[in-house]
């Protein structure tokens, strides 16, 4: 079996940017193409998926990055995510990006399990933390009732993108 290279890329190095202009790049693309279905944002989940891949590849630095820029940009550009929903979408990516770059560090591999409980964390975490900003439990836990198929894809292909497409 290959042993897929995991990096945790400082925020002193030019790299560590150029990287990250690159998960978020295919943060706002990736959307856009997911909102042409109606519903597809919360379905797929789309702003979440190189957040994942940059964080767990790269390091927490890059996901970090990633996390941030991606909500701003797509909604400073297209009005979407909405503003009333940045703070909620901010917390998971930032949760996802500390929780993939955490688990990528310590396990040193890139597995379909590792990835699924990644995607639980970041996930019950920061449904936490949105039902603590909104107060409401079904707006927090959304995500657990329609973007299941957004989660899948995450957890399949994240593994796919890691091990097989930037597995160098």
């Amino acid at each position: 079996m290959e042993t897929v290279k995991l990096y945790s890329l400082p925020y002193r190095e030019a790299k560590t940017y150029w990287v990250a202009s690159l998960f978020v790049a295919g943060n706002v693309v990736l959307p856009q193409l997911c909102h042409l279905i109606p519903q597809g944002g919360v379905m797929w989940l789309p702003i979440y998926f190189f957040t994942l891949i940059g964080a767990y590849k790269y390091g927490w630095r890059v996901g970090v990055l990633t996390a941030v820029l991606s909500p701003l940009v797509n909604s400073a550009l297209f009005g979407m995510p909405a503003v009333a929903v940045l703070p909620a979408i901010l917390l998971k990516s930032c949760v996802l990006a500390l929780v993939a770059g955490f688990v990528a560090a310590k396990f040193r591999r890139a597995s379909l399990l590792l990835l699924a409980a990644v995607v639980l964390a970041y996930q019950i975490i920061g449904g936490l933390g949105e039902w603590a900003m909104t107060g409401s439990w079904q707006v927090a836990m959304q995500d657990f009732r329609i973007g299941v198929p957004g989660m899948l894809v995450q957890i399949f292909g994240g593994y796919l993108f890691i091990n097989r497409l930037i597995y160098k």
